[in-house]
């Protein structure tokens, strides 16, 4: 082993064949061992270097040019006497036994490098330096002499005495240094591109201007043509306010930019909403009610409503009470489809001289269709309410929010919670749409709401809403329905005039009662609209000669069979059916509730797809009649041991509510007892244990259906008297209500006298 003098050197790292120059004193050393160091640590390898020259600099301070000559590991350590340390030297020289694996290193190894050199753009001196070594750990070597590496990979590639090791090393630390310089120099090619596209649209922009200016058609008359649009816009104060910065922005920042086509979509639509333009409202009770009679049949609770508004705010407009924006009217027509709850808004709109604007809510789950969205969203919008003031044109129009019950949520938002607000008189005066981010007053808009049942309505909102209910129309409304709109409008989409085809009434009367079952009056319009199709098809087939009359034949020869039947007789004439009355989103309807018994088990089945309330029912009405076992002489063993199947038809519908409680009591009843209930007789109320009756709701769609199926008894609670007022006259007239408090009372009216003598139904 060799002795020598050891200079640590703090954060420099010397290879072999490497020449520096360091202020230090070796005395007469002419070899030393360098070995790095930083915070204290030293290198586990160090480099031989020999001293070349031995320089005095200005102060007498010493320096000397060392060259590195090969690694070495240090030993055992000693100082002399002057204090500086000497070791004992194990030296490394690299191993000159070159394989293939080394010849490929090598090669990669330069590939990368010259690489590296060509991004920074080397004259190709280094390039040459580096081709004209020929040893691998010489050329590995070469790596420490680049300022990117750090010290610690510097002194990593120092401790790799493996040549093979050295140079695998090496190539993967410039593998790193390329694709940090090639993601650095496509940065810097990005930004250049940046800045070059910025200067020539920069150039392109004032060529443009210059070009506008020389044309007259700068582009601050744009500018001037919004300022002088706003100015004519009649805009509140604080939407004007609004529209001037809006502007002032456009003006700052050019009309090329991507934002300035944001900012002028939005001064259009601000544009648009039509501020302070008003229709002049016709305020005349007498005229609107003809207006609504003349364009509906029936429908008085809604004409009267009507009436009332106009009548109200005439008197306040000619006794000059300041208007009051919380006195909007929020009408909510509800009730089965086809019964003109959408056609009588424009019918508002025309008594009182209001533009009509329809607004389709069916189906609607993003909030934003109601409130719009924000600007910050590609492709933004206004909300439908912004956009149904800029197609009326004025702030005072007529909005039907059609299918209100039918409004959705999902992610998105719940778009019924939006329209709690555009709903409140005391809110909607200051309505804010999130796209325009402006108050609207929406206090002057007449709003009308649709659907066909209250149930999906949420709560919040129904509280909202005065609502209004179309329980459908009788037979003789039907008919003059028929006859003044539906027949005309069809004939004259089937193309024949008023002289060639008439109808005589009891052709009308006809095909509703025997073709159409409905408590509005669509399907009788496609009913008329296939007699007049086969009519139309005569004429000009020439088979038949106008004037054409249609009556009850006609009507029979073209709409074939007979679709419905008024079959109470035949269906209540066995013991343990009742007929019951139900109320639907569609209307009314009859329901025949059958009950049977048999002798295994004791359990009551219930069929037909009946909701928990109606089980329910089921089974009070089942304890209610076994209370009454004796009254109504039956034997306490008939219940005993047995099972009582209620079955309500129409299976695939489902159904539930209280109503349906006296007619299972009655069906039931009449099956233990084996007396028919009377084919005339329909019934609908809640029941109790104590067989007491309750009331129930949608009594007048109720007793129109039963009124339809030919029912001429109708039982109903006691305290659904009141509810008779809404019975047309003409039903009034030809049926009997019989209000009752008891299902004793119940069973007396409903059953026949006698029981039939089979037992078949046990």
């Amino acid at each position: 082993m060799t002795r020598l003098l050891l200079v640590p050197l703090d954060d420099i790292v010397v290879f072999p064949n490497m020449s520096v120059t360091l202020t230090i004193d070796v005395g007469d050393e002419d070899t030393v061992l360098l070995v790095p160091k930083h915070e204290n640590e030293y290198a586990k390898v160090g480099t031989v270097a020999e001293v070349t020259d031995r320089i005095r600099l200005p102060g007498g301070a010493r320096a000397v040019a060392l060259s590195g000559l090969h690694r070495a590991v240090a030993g055992a350590a000693e100082t002399d006497s002057t204090g500086r340390l000497f070791v004992e030297v194990e030296e490394r020289p690299d191993d000159e036994t070159v394989d293939g694996r080394l010849r490929e290193l090598e090669v990669e190894y330069r590939a990368v490098v010259e690489e590296i050199l060509e991004l920074r753009g080397d004259d190709g001196r280094i390039a040459a330096f580096v081709r004209s070594i020929s040893e691998p750990g010489a050329l590995a070597d070469t790596s420490g002499y680049s300022p990117d590496f750090t010290f610690e990979q510097k002194v990593q590639l120092l401790e790799a005495v493996d040549v093979r090791t050295r140079l695998e090393l090496a190539v993967e630390l410039q593998r790193e240094r390329l694709a940090l310089m090639q993601v650095r120099r496509r940065i810097s090619e990005d930004v250049e591109s940046g800045v070059e596209k910025q200067q020539r649209e920069y150039i392109l922009r004032r060529q443009l201007e210059s070009i506008r200016k020389e044309l007259g058609e700068d582009e601050g008359s744009v500018i001037e043509e919004y300022r002088q649009k706003v100015a004519e816009a009649e805009m509140p104060e604080s939407v004007l306010e609004q529209a001037e910065r809006e502007l002032s922005r456009l003006e700052r920042m050019g009309d090329q930019t991507p934002e300035a086509t944001v900012i002028r979509n939005y001064l259009d639509w601000l544009l648009a909403v039509p501020w302070g333009k008003r229709s002049e409202e016709r305020l005349d009770p007498i005229y609107t009610r003809e207006v609504l009679d003349k364009d509906h049949a029936g429908l008085d609770d809604v004409k009267n409503r009507i009436v009332e508004y106009i009548a109200v705010a005439k008197l306040r407009k000619e006794r000059g009470i300041e208007e009051d924006k919380r006195s909007g009217a929020i009408l909510t027509l509800i009730g089965p489809p086809g019964t003109g709850k959408t056609s009588i808004g424009e019918s508002i709109a025309r008594a009182t001289g209001r533009e009509f604007v329809r607004m389709s809510l069916g189906g609607i789950r993003d909030e934003a269709e109601i409130r719009g969205h924000r600007r910050t969203y590609i492709g933004a919008l206004p909300g439908r309410l912004v956009r149904a003031l800029r197609d009326a044109g004025t702030m005072n129009p007529v909005i039907m929010l059609d299918e209100v019950d039918k409004v959705g949520a999902d992610w998105r938002g719940d778009p019924s919670s939006a329209l709690l607000e555009v709903l409140d008189p005391a809110q909607n005066h200051s309505f804010r749409d999130h796209y325009l981010d402006v108050e609207l007053d929406l206090s002057e808009v007449v709003f009308i709401a649709t659907g066909n049942m209250t149930e999906t309505i949420p709560g919040p909102l129904l509280d909202r809403m005065e609502v209004i209910r179309f329980d459908g129309y009788t037979t003789d409304e039907k008919v003059a329905i028929a006859s003044g709109y539906l027949w005309p409008r069809q004939r004259e989409r089937n193309g024949l005039r008023e002289d060639e085809v008439s109808v005589t009434d009891g052709a009308l009367e006809l095909a509703i009662t025997e073709y159409t079952r409905e408590a509005g009056v669509r399907q009788l319009e496609r009913e008329l609209g296939t007699v007049l199709r086969k009519t139309a098809t005569k004429v000009a087939s020439e088979e038949v000669e106008p004037p054409i009359e249609i009556g009850e034949d006609a009507v029979r020869e073209a709409l074939g069979r007979q679709k419905f039947y008024r079959e109470t007789a035949e269906r209540t004439a066995v013991p343990g059916v009742a007929t019951g009355l139900a109320a639907t989103a569609v209307g009314g309807d009859v329901l025949f509730i059958e009950a049977t018994a048999h002798g295994n088990g004791d359990k009551l089945v219930l069929t037909g797809q009946l909701g928990e309330v109606m089980k329910e029912s089921a089974q009070i009405a089942l304890s209610s009649v076994r209370s009454l076992a004796t009254r109504l002489g039956i034997d306490e063993d008939a219940f005993d041991d047995r099972s009582f199947h209620v079955h309500v038809p129409a299976g695939a519908i489902p159904k539930d509510g209280p109503s349906a409680g006296i007619t299972m009591a009655t069906a039931l009843a009449s099956l233990l007892t084996q007396r028919p209930v009377k084919h005339t007789v329909g019934m609908t109320g809640e029941i109790t244990l104590q067989g007491r009756v309750l009331p129930i709701g949608g009594l007048k769609q109720k007793v129109l259906a039963a009124f339809a199926a030919g029912i001429t008894d109708i039982i109903i609670p006691e305290r659904n008297r009141g509810d008779l007022d809404e019975i047309p006259q003409n039903v009034r007239d030809e049926v009997t209500f019989h209000p009752v408090m008891s299902i004793d009372e119940v069973l007396t009216l409903a059953l026949e006298e006698q029981a039939l003598q089979s037992n078949v139904a046990l």
